[in-house]
This record gives structure tokens, C-alpha cells and sequence, in this order.
């Protein structure tokens, strides 16, 4: 007796059930992945973004150090106006003597050549207990394009102390001065060697700052 199997028998599969196709594989690998096109997308737009970056730091740099120059020179600013208020409120009536031995006034002030001011002020600080007075002389000059203030370690025959820079870029400087009468001069240079200006008004033109105008009194006036 024959047995013959059977394809469809037995529970068996038959080739068209057990057919996968060959392809299949291939269609999931390239839905999953990035086609050439994608990449180079991606690239471009991560290039926009970097290069953004890059401009945005560049700007913030920049900014950043233009605020800096802007707070130092406001600093500046008011470091001349401090020193100058405390030396013109303390200024003494007290003449001196320059390098040569020759006598300077109690007060002298002019911005057409020589020191803006000079004059002896009282209350030096003396922290140190160092064996001096508590007069000095000091002057205001203009060198070049920068505002200096020149001590003197003695007020009568000394050579001056490095000067210190309060404002730079200085285009102009303009001085009056106000005597007891209420007029206002240009300079100050008179014949009484002891007599000294109620009111200094200074106006100084500087490249970034534009004009800037104060007024301080002389003497505690």
C-alpha cells in the first residue's frame, strides 16, 4: 500500500504561505535611516544656527565692552568732580613758591596756556603720621587731550609729584570765574597775590561725553 504525502496535509505550510518577501528588509532599513538630501539639510540648517550663535556672541561681546569704556568714562567724570569739589572748597589763601623760588599767587586760573588752576588747599590726609603739613598745592592741567592732576609733595619749592589722568579725549576746556563783586571772568590773574574767585565754572568737551558744565565753590564761599 502507497502513502502518498500530501503538500496540503499534515498541518504543513505551503510554499506560497512560507514566501517573505525579499524585499522587506531593504524597505525598513531606508524608512528608519536619512536620505542624502535630509543630511544635507540638517547640515545647512545646523550651519544658520551656528552661524548665528556666532553673531550673537560677537554682538553681546561688543556691547558688553562699549558699557564698560561708557561706565569708565562716567566714572571719571565724577572723580574729576569730586576732586575738584574738595579741592576748591578747602583752597587757602596762602601764596607759594615754585621750583625757582619764585612767588606764585594764592590762586591762578586760565585755560589759554600754563596750569587751568593752581592754588594751595588745606586738609591733606596724613594716615601715616609722615613729618609734613596738611597744605598742598595743586594745579589742573591739560596735556594733549588729557585732564591731569599735578600734587606738589611741599608747598613751597618742590618739584611735582606724577600727575593723575582724569578724563581723556578732551577736545576743549573752558574756565570763568566769579569774583566777590558777582562778575565773571575769563581768567583769574589780579594784582592782590591773596585774593581768590567766589565761583569756578568748568566746561569741558570731551569725544564721548560731548560738553560738560559744573560749578564749584572756592573756599567754602
Amino acid at each position: 500500500m502507497r502513502v502518498t504525502r500530501s503538500l496540503c496535509s499534515g498541518g504543513g505550510r505551503s510554499p506560497a504561505a512560507r514566501k517573505v518577501p525579499l524585499d522587506s528588509g531593504f524597505r525598513r532599513n531606508t524608512e528608519t535611516g536619512f536620505t542624502l538630501v535630509e543630511l544635507l539639510v540638517a547640515l545647512f540648517i545646523f550651519g544658520l544656527l551656528a552661524a548665528t550663535g556666532v553673531v550673537l556672541l560677537s554682538f553681546s561681546v561688543r556691547a558688553e565692552d562699549n558699557a564698560a569704556t561708557r561706565m569708565e568714562e562716567v566714572s571719571r567724570m565724577r572723580r574729576l568732580g569730586t576732586l575738584l569739589t574738595g579741592d576748591l572748597a578747602q583752597a587757602m589763601r596762602r601764596v607759594s613758591r615754585d621750583e625757582n623760588a619764585a612767588l606764585r599767587p594764592a590762586f591762578a586760573g586760565s585755560a589759554s596756556g600754563g596750569p587751568l588752576l593752581a592754588f594751595v588747599r588745606a586738609g591733606w590726609d596724613n594716615p601715616e603720621g609722615a613729618p609734613r603739613a596738611s597744605l598742598q598745592k595743586v594745579e589742573y592741567r591739560l596735556s594733549g587731550n588729557r585732564l591731569e592732576r599735578v600734587a606738589y609733595p611741599h608747598v613751597d619749592g618742590a618739584a611735582p609729584l606724577p600727575p593723575m589722568v582724569l578724563a581723556e579725549d578732551v577736545r576743549s576746556v573752558r574756565l570763568r570765574f566769579r569774583d566777590e563783586n558777582g562778575a565773571w571772568l575769563d581768567r583769574w590773574i589780579v594784582d592782590n597775590a591773596y585774593a581768590m574767585p567766589r565761583v569756578v565754572e568748568l566746561e569741558i568737551v570731551t569725544g564721548r561725553e560731548g560738553v560738560v558744565r559744573q560749578l564749584f565753590l572756592v573756599g567754602g564761599a
